[in-house]
């Protein structure tokens, strides 16, 4: 059996933000002093990120403090920012909207009318509610109420990549299936206050988006997708959680957001991880670091790129579009590798595919795609 990504779907909330002016937008409740602001901006500015878009955002220009009335100005120490269960109820209302923009291109570029789809899995790590925005896209594309959901919840960055290995076991277990997987991610709800540079360097990364795809058999007969070329095979996937890494990255449940720690160890643990597991994964497919003709490398950040591009011996220009991805939208968490495998495709990269990202645990996933 050949199993097919058969269309591919990205969104954004409406209204983005240059990164310089998200750098002194939330210098109001990170930075206590000039010096402190000079060095936020510094920050954003080394971040990789040029611009993003955000659920929070009412304006693009403009008066910055009018821009956005969610997080307010800090007036003491102890205030942490917008409570938990406010956030929430901000990603209730954005994040089945944002899917759904998503499931709909992708099922446009596959061909496949929402009747046809049987299977529905759908990933987030940023929020949590229930009924899930799984319901939300279901009513919202008509979608067969008998359609059997699946919900990957708090796995991180790599969910995309679980959201395919599900799809893919789906199709394979029930000939004719039609598997629509969906990310939704709100990263800008979980914005920290206070003076921490870890915190302000999470900060100026993260940002909001959605990401779909429609997976599938493809028979000689299915249409070929409105990219025009040609569709992705799923060839396999493969994991790793490294050991003695539990705490080297982590994303937890607080009073006010969801806090993510990210260690200085994280880089050179993938100089020194990477390589070798890669080799030997891509082994089992008959392939060798040099057959990959693109890399969807999710942007953790520009330290983590650049840990990657060494440990797989890549140059720079091979990580473009992971590039691109991060300076035009941020890190959206989830759906950011299937807005670079859209670039690559795009592009006409030819060969396989690799997707990889990484996330708690120290985890790294990836997936083969040609």
């Amino acid at each position: 059996m050949t199993v097919k990504v058969l269309g591919l779907g990205t969104a954004v909330p409406e209204v983005r933000i240059d990164q310089a002016d998200a750098a002194d937008l939330t210098a109001s409740f990170n930075a206590r002093s000039d010096s402190e602001h000079r060095v936020l901006r510094e920050l954003y500015r080394r971040s990789g990120v040029k611009s993003r878009h955000s659920v929070i955002l009412q304006a693009a220009e403009g008066d910055l403090a009018a821009r956005q009335s969610f997080y307010l100005e800090r007036n003491s120490e102890a205030d942490l920012g917008p409570a938990t269960s406010t956030r929430m109820a901000v990603y209730a209302e954005h994040a089945g909207k944002l899917a759904t923009q998503a499931a709909r291109t992708a099922l446009a570029q596959a061909g496949c009318e929402p009747s046809q789809i049987t299977h529905l899995v759908t990933a987030s790590c940023t929020g949590f509610v229930a009924p899930g925005f799984d319901i939300e896209v279901m009513q919202a594309l008509a979608l067969k109420p008998s359609v059997p959901r699946t919900h990957i919840g708090f796995m991180g960055c790599h969910s995309a990549m679980n959201g395919l290995r599900v799809a893919d076991a789906f199709v394979r277990s029930s000939p004719g299936a039609r598997v629509l997987a969906v990310c939704s991610e709100l990263c800008s709800l979980h914005h920290q206050y206070g003076w921490s540079p870890d915190r302000i360097v999470s900060n100026a990364l993260f940002a909001d988006g959605a990401g779909a795809v429609v997976v599938g058999e493809q028979s000689d007969s299915s249409p070929l997708n409105e990219v025009g070329s040609r569709t992705l095979t799923y060839r396999g996937n493969g994991s790793l959680v490294l050991a003695e890494t539990l705490n080297e990255m982590t994303w937890r449940v607080s009073d006010h957001g969801f806090e993510m720690t990210l260690s200085a160890r994280v880089p050179d643990l993938i100089r020194t991880e990477l390589r070798p597991w890669m080799t030997t994964w891509l082994q089992g497919f008959e392939l060798g670091l040099s057959d990959i003709g693109g890399w969807a490398i999710h942007p953790g950040g520009p330290r983590i790129l650049s840990a990657c591009a060494e440990a797989l011996g890549l140059e720079r220009s091979q990580l473009s579009c992971s590039d691109e991805v991060l300076a035009e939208f941020g890190n959206m968490s989830s759906p950011t590798v299937l807005f670079i495998l859209d670039r690559l495709r795009q592009k006409g990269i030819h060969g396989p595919i690799v997707m990889l990202a990484f996330g708690p645990g120290l985890t790294i996933e990836a997936a083969l795609l040609n």
